[in-house]
């Protein structure tokens, strides 16, 4: 498979060329295949998240319910991303942008779904509703508030949001094995053969992703979970006899499937610190893929672009899925390929629902070993901690303030990950926000950003990237007012302050 249409084909060039480069319209076969190589690229992080929390609900088990996640998340990224893709003017940035359910908001929503049988799930579905309600008020105004969350605040909350989820990934490899200690008492434990199976995809993963060229390197995730779970089968590790209890095609029945949402005040609360966060990045997403397609980005695209992005939070519950946004290897798929049509990632978009339709397709994933998940996991929860890093090597750190800011915030997150039991004398309703290392984070890093770089414009001023409130560019009527001028600011990570544009 090619990188990219070659400028020659005929096939792929019109008699005019577009006003907008995403909007190029390439013939159907193109469209398929370019659409199929989007969808391979974010398979295995877009069915990722239900596994995680299926698992954390106590449906590991029960292949019917997993394949009902597998197939909801595959539905809830089908939909938001045709919004993106081809949506109204108001609501989707019509750019070639991949919409699927975030990683963001996994660790908080394994936390609020803990239990046996999915009977905590309406309780975090019930929190993704109401928080993206919220993120959808915001998204208008969103410009005014980007200046409080930097790269140091976002870098931060998504390090340490790869962080907590590690002892996720622990906890596949151990599967449930304990081990009985001198005293008596068991303990959890990883046994030999769990640990072989977590390193054999690990490694399968790592050589993958060093020696398969251009797609297929983007598959190792997938190559792993398949090379672990073939290897697990004569051991009886892996069991797909009970995939025949999974519907074949999504039944509509299926509509909120455990249940009617419910809310709960703590759990909106964490909720809806973690779409600020979501915000800040689809933001920053929709930026980048204008530079990459050379499309002008303006205020009321990036709103619209932000409302498609949380579009997931509200109609995911209905399928059983979590919150959504922007993917971020996509973009990087968009850079590699050059091809800038918005109709391939939304013939993406129709090949994703195709799939969520079929909920035996996501019983099958939900049968793979928890100890080939876990070697998976190590290196998907890494990635995210990576990202977040990355996502701070943009920050200045000469000034010891940005260094006091992050350290502050990674150790308060950190507390409860060390010792769960931390804040067991707080009143139940406070434990499970202050249990949460990324509110923790988030709070400390937004509060102590403020303090050291906000008030006063002491010398970490230059840490926000401030907005021009004069300077309102094509913004309509309660539009945010995030002008390019604060999306350079934002881009170059905060590290100026605002001044003439010009070169």
């Amino acid at each position: 498979m090619s990188n990219s249409p070659s400028p020659k084909d005929p096939a792929t060039t019109n008699a005019s060329p577009p006003a907008r480069p995403e909007d190029e319209r390439l013939p159907l076969r193109l469209l398929l295949v370019y659409g199929l190589q989007h969808i391979l690229t974010m398979y295995a992080g877009a069915v990722a998240p239900a596994l995680v929390i299926g698992a954390s609900a106590g449906l590991a088990n029960d292949p019917a319910s997993m394949g009902i996640l597998v197939s909801g998340a595959l539905l809830a990224a089908g939909f938001a991303t045709l919004l993106q893709t081809v949506g109204h003017r108001r609501v989707g940035a019509q750019m070639p942008i991949v919409v699927a359910c975030s990683f963001v908001p996994v660790s908080a929503i394994t936390a609020l779904a803990a239990g046996e049988n999915g009977e905590n799930l309406p309780v975090a579905f019930g929190a993704s509703l109401a928080a993206g309600l919220f993120a959808l008020a915001l998204t208008p105004f969103f410009g005014q508030l980007v200046r409080f969350f930097p790269p140091i605040v976002t870098g931060t909350i998504i390090t340490v949001i790869g962080v907590s989820l590690m002892p996720v990934a622990a906890r596949w490899i151990m599967d449930g094995a304990t081990r009985t200690m001198e005293d008596g008492s068991s303990v959890p434990a990883a046994t030999p053969a769990g640990l072989a199976l977590a390193g054999l995809t690990l490694v399968v993963i790592l050589v993958c992703s060093r020696v398969l060229p251009g797609i297929w390197g983007r598959l190792s995730i997938l190559l792993g979970l398949l090379v672990g779970t073939l290897v697990a089968l004569p051991t009886g590790m892996a069991d797909f006899s009970r995939i025949g209890e999974a519907d074949v095609v999504f039944d509509p029945t299926s509509l909120f499937y455990f249940g009617a949402p419910r809310f709960e005040a703590a759990a909106i609360i964490t909720m809806c610190v973690i779409m600020l966060v979501v915000l800040t990045e689809g933001a920053s997403h929709i930026i980048a893929v204008g530079e990459i397609t050379g499309s002008k980005v303006d205020a009321k695209r990036i709103s619209a672009g932000l409302r498609a992005d949380v579009s997931g939070s509200l109609i995911g519950p209905i399928f059983s899925a979590t919150p959504t946004s922007s993917f971020a290897q996509n973009i990087g798929l968009l850079a590699l390929t050059k091809v800038r049509s918005r109709y391939v990632v939304a013939t993406g978009a129709g090949i994703l629902i195709v799939l969520g339709l079929f909920p035996v397709l996501g019983s099958v994933m939900a049968a793979i070993p928890a100890p080939v998940l876990g070697g998976a996991g190590l290196v998907l929860f890494g990635s995210v901690a990576a990202s977040g890093i990355k996502t701070l090597a943009k920050v200045d750190f000469t000034n010891n303030l940005n260094l006091v800011l992050v350290s502050a915030s990674i150790g308060v997150a950190i507390i409860p990950l060390a010792y769960p039991t931390f804040y067991a004398h707080l009143p139940e309703s406070v434990e499970l926000i202050a249990h949460s290392g990324i509110i923790g984070a988030a709070v400390t890093a937004i509060v102590l950003n403020v303090c050291f770089n906000v008030v006063g414009r002491g010398r970490g001023a230059a840490s926000t990237a401030s907005i021009d409130t004069e300077e309102i560019g094509s913004a309509g009527p309660g539009e945010a007012k995030y002008t390019d001028q604060a999306g350079a600011a934002y881009r170059r990570g905060g590290s100026e302050p605002l001044g003439d544009p010009r070169p």
